[in-house]
């Protein structure tokens, strides 16, 4: 532990913690990592911490096969972590989200919880995180209740356009309520804390800015090249690889459309997506034919970080309009991995700051398949510019990006609310 998050964690007193999230290990993308790395921080803290949450589905939509059963039990690091069985939608659409979100809510409300001096709740899932404060309500001598915002869904409505205006009002009223109902909010981003006081109605006091961290270790120094040959990436290939979730916000078109301006020009670049999510059957569709582009299953843990360390350059690519609605988690793998980063997205947007603020990377606008192909070309031959970008993401992961420093937040964090609470 760093001296800093040291400082912050030495008098803190050891606390019963319960988080309820939909996700968590062994889930490799989206929110599990945190959620995990987090419960586990707070345990080798000395905190009792019983997690309370879903069945194994993301991102692949679909039910781990040998998570069976109404309910399962799991010591994991420290943590006890309950899960709870709940619907998961084949396609994952607005209503169908909610459905599983108000399942998996229910469960969490007639569920057996340890008695808590803090529940942290996780959003998303936005809805069952209002049913999970509603039943500390429901107590007495309940709990202090912190929310942790992962994403803003009222912005996502209108940013990925899969509503009205509104519908988007209805859920900026409901998402407000159920921020208000929190005795403390944790924001990932300055931006998230602007808009949740600004337009959420929610006291600037009570909402505290804490990063998402790197959750993995340092990355391997040696099994890049036998990485490349295992996955056919050749020795003359520019490999520009996206990892994580292909959804409906990532706005893959925009790659595939990239891989096909590549192959007719007959560009060195190949385009690889690895990971899974609604859009991929679309997207491997689409690209049907194209010799420059690759679809890749997920990778476990090392071989994960050996891909990312192995491919020329990592890419972020995001649906026009998309700016304020979440930050990508996949940013905090890429800058670990010392690789320099391309982010096709909105100038402006929460991930375009992110990139100037590292000097990890450079922007360039989203749904522009030919810029995006223009400056891969330009970047593959500025050797010293790609490793400036490159030690740039490495130390803004281990300044900014620190685990311990955030995890020491967050055990500060719930430590005022149950202070805050108790008066």
């Amino acid at each position: 532990m760093t001296e800093s998050a040291y400082s912050l964690t030495v008098n803190n007193p050891k606390l019963r913690v319960t988080i309820i999230g939909l996700n968590y290990s062994p889930e490799p993308t989206g929110n599990a990592p945190y959620t995990t790395s987090l419960a586990e921080g707070l345990a080798a803290s000395g905190h009792q911490v019983t997690v309370l949450t879903g069945y194994p589905h993301y991102p692949m939509w679909q039910r781990s096969p040998e998570y069976t059963g109404w309910v399962r039990s799991e010591l994991i690091n420290g943590v006890r972590v309950k899960r709870l069985r709940h619907y998961v939608p084949r396609k994952p659409t607005l209503v169908n989200r909610m459905h599983m979100e108000l399942s998996f809510g229910l469960r969490v409300m007639f569920a057996r919880w340890s008695r808590p001096d803090a529940v942290l709740v996780v959003s998303p899932a936005l809805f069952s995180s209002g049913m999970a404060i509603a039943r500390t309500r429901l107590r007495p001598n309940r709990p202090a209740v912190g929310l942790w915002v992962q994403d803003i869904y009222s912005r996502g409505i209108v940013e990925t356009r899969s509503g009205g205006s509104l519908v988007a009002k209805l859920m900026g009223a409901f998402e407000s309520a159920i921020l208000q109902g929190a005795d403390g909010v944790a924001a990932i981003h300055d931006r998230f804390k602007n808009f949740i006081v600004d337009s959420l109605s929610v006291a600037p006091e009570r909402v505290k800015v804490i990063r998402n961290w790197t959750h993995l270790p340092a990355t391997p120094v040696s099994g890049q090249q036998e990485m490349r040959a295992r996955l056919a990436w050749a020795p003359d290939d520019v490999v520009v690889l996206h990892a994580g979730n292909m959804g409906m916000k990532q706005g893959l078109e925009n790659v595939i459309d990239a891989a096909r301006i590549a192959e007719q020009s007959d560009s060195r670049l190949k385009f690889v997506l690895m990971g899974d999510g609604n859009q991929r059957r679309k997207l491997e569709e689409m690209a049907s034919g194209l010799r420059r582009i690759d679809f890749l299953d997920p990778l476990p843990g090392d071989e994960f970080q050996v891909a990312l360390s192995a491919a020329d350059f990592l890419l972020v690519n995001e649906l026009p309009g998309v700016k304020d609605m979440a930050v990508p988690s996949k940013l905090t793998s890429y800058f670990n991995a010392g690789v320099p980063v391309v982010a096709a997205t909105d100038d402006g947007s929460v991930t375009a700051a992110e990139i100037a603020a590292s000097g990890g990377g450079v922007r360039v606008d989203a749904d522009s398949p030919a810029k995006l192909v223009e400056e891969l070309e330009r970047l593959s031959g500025e050797t010293q510019e790609k490793q400036d970008m490159a030690a740039n993401g490495l130390k803004f992961r281990q300044v900014t990006l620190s685990e311990d420093t955030a995890i020491a937040h967050y055990d500060e964090f719930l430590s005022s609310i149950v202070s805050s609470r108790s008066r």
